[in-house]
């Protein structure tokens, strides 16, 4: 659902200095609209080297977190990871351990059931640990706000090193150490980094800054996969991060992520953000989803091949299970919104038969398909639990914080939260947040398209010069895919896909043909006419079929013409 078209155009002084020192016309172009001048700007904008990464000591706390586990390592102590289940959490819990195992530790990995303990350390998960006699517990993607927990700990006889990258609220931990680039004491400019980053940056600090390149060839594939998944900028540290990781991924040398490609269909691609994004960590975050996080765990630390590819298919069933889920929930939502329309005001649904876990996917969807803040709300019991999507501009934490009196419980950030509502207050909560959004829509911007540069001539979109884009890689949030439009095209021809779920154009510009795909939408709730003209966003890529490659359209927006 888009409003308008931001086509930023591109300093073509700068991209004709850029393709006469050597780079592709088309990549030239791309760099020149994002601000890139020179061949200094290029080498700046591609560098992913070792000398990008932070010192992992200009953390706060991280000297005192590496001391206590340097200690933990030299007394052989019982130590648990105590992560969440995502997939940030999920591969960082795996990174730590596998990293103190290698150091001759008995470690232990300790997830919350998603449905039945929720997010966050919880008092009793740490009693359990301490009757296992653990007594150290290093939180991954955890822990920034658990005061009350790490209190309890220090009772119990059991102390805790938090690493997190979340929004620190109010009180940092009394812990050994609290390392969130996050914090506002903390002076380290690493403020971007997922979860897996921050618990990457300690097993950096306890090898030294000699370790790092063997470090990062045994666990940049889990930073990459957990940095991806969180949507975290592909810039600066992360970008070096990613790159690393998608190299090593490509080398094939964890089972778990390859056999994982391969049950997934993209073994045969050239790893990238978007097909890590798009087909590996929705199987990892299936398992979390499900309540079955041991499965993504083993998969991603067994060295068997073979125990490997059977974890990787049991992944690929459950997410099966959870698009099954997905389905049914999104048809029952879009049933409710026929029957009551949102009206331009947040869209807050409740069912008792819902699933907890896929709720927020569902919330993303509907709130994509309606440009609206979206509550999905899972009831028992006479109590609700919700998952929150919102829109760009829209603050939806603060939104909700300020409907704190109809709710039992919230947390989250701007565009994404949780709450705990009683279910007689759900209509309440409705209301209200409808009179925050009415209160702020004049703050809320048009959704746009941002548009690198319209295509005049089609023959710039050649096999060779979209293969050359390539080199901006990795792309992601900071470095987006390029986006291209032409504003006058012929719809030469139009097939739905999968019972029309999708659709599969082709057009053409000045007599050359171009194939096309948009996601999401069917041809007639497109608007596709054969014959017609339209406007078209996209980004080109290199389709491959049966050993052929030729250039694909892959659409962000379509627009027709008459």
């Amino acid at each position: 659902m888009v409003d308008k078209w931001d086509i930023r155009g591109f300093d073509r002084s700068a991209a004709v200095g850029l393709c006469r020192a050597g780079v592709n016309p088309l990549a030239a172009v791309v760099l020149s609209s994002r601000g890139v001048r020179d061949m200094a700007g290029v080498e700046d904008f591609l560098r992913a080297d070792l000398s990008v990464l932070s010192d992992p000591m200009e953390f706060r706390d991280m000297d005192a977190a590496a001391k206590r586990v340097k200690r933990a390592i030299e007394d052989r102590e019982h130590v648990a990871v105590y992560g969440d289940y995502d997939v940030d959490g999920i591969t960082s819990s795996c990174l730590v351990a596998e990293y103190l195992r290698s150091k001759g530790l008995a470690c232990d990995i300790y997830i919350p059931e998603r449905l039945e303990e929720g997010y966050g350390v919880k008092a009793a998960a740490l009693d359990t640990l301490k009757d296992r006699g653990v007594s150290l517990v290093i939180t991954v993607d955890c822990g920034i706000t658990a005061s009350e927990e790490a209190r309890h700990a220090r009772d119990i006889g059991v102390e805790m090193v938090i690493t997190d990258h979340h929004q620190c609220s109010g009180t940092i931990p009394e812990a050994v150490a609290a390392v969130d680039p996050k914090r506002p004491d903390c002076p380290s400019g690493s403020k971007d980094l997922a979860g897996v980053g921050v618990a990457f940056k300690l097993i950096c600090a306890l090898e030294g800054p000699e370790g790092v390149e063997g470090l990062l060839e045994k666990y940049a594939d889990l930073v990459a996969v957990g940095t991806i998944a969180d949507v975290m900028p592909v810039t600066g540290e992360n970008r070096t991060l990613i790159k690393r990781g998608l190299e090593e991924i490509k080398r094939g040398r964890r089972p778990g992520i390859q056999k994982l490609r391969e049950a997934s269909g993209i073994d045969g691609k050239t790893p990238t953000v978007g097909n890590i994004g798009f087909a590996v960590a929705p199987r990892i975050n299936a398992a979390g989803r499900l309540g079955t996080t041991d499965v993504a765990v083993e998969l991603l630390l067994t060295r068997n091949g073979e125990r490997a590819g059977n974890l990787a298919r049991e992944l690929c069933a459950l997410n099966k299970e959870r698009q099954r889920i997905e389905g049914e929930m999104y048809r029952e939502a879009l049933e409710m919104l026929d029957r009551r329309p949102p009206e331009g005001r947040p869209i807050v649904l409740s069912s008792h038969t819902w699933h907890q876990g896929v709720c927020g996917i569902v919330a993303s969807r509907v709130s994509e398909r309606y440009g609206l803040p979206a509550v999905m709300i899972c009831v028992k019991d006479g109590v609700g639990r919700g998952s929150c999507r919102s829109v760009e501009g829209f603050n939806l934490y603060e939104a909700i914080s300020a409907c704190r009196d109809k709710l039992l419980s919230f947390g989250g950030h701007a565009l994404a939260a949780g709450l705990t509502v009683r279910e007689d207050k759900i209509d309440e909560l409705r209301d209200a947040l409808g009179r925050e959004y009415e209160a702020s829509r004049g703050d809320i911007p048009a959704k746009t398209v941002r548009i690198d540069l319209e295509v005049i001539k089609p023959e710039l979109l050649s096999l060779q010069n979209v293969e050359a884009l390539d080199a901006l890689e990795p792309y992601g949030p900071g470095n987006p895919q390029p986006v291209l439009c032409m504003t006058d095209v012929t719809v030469e021809n139009a097939a739905g896909l999968s019972d029309d779920k999708h659709t599969k154009l082709w057009v053409s510009l000045s007599g050359q043909v171009f194939e096309a795909v948009y996601f999401s939408k069917g041809p007639e709730e497109l608007g596709v006419k054969v014959g017609g003209r339209a406007a078209i966003a996209f980004t080109p890529q290199i389709n491959e079929f049966r050993g052929r490659r030729s250039v694909q359209l892959c659409l962000s927006d379509f627009v027709p013409l008459g």
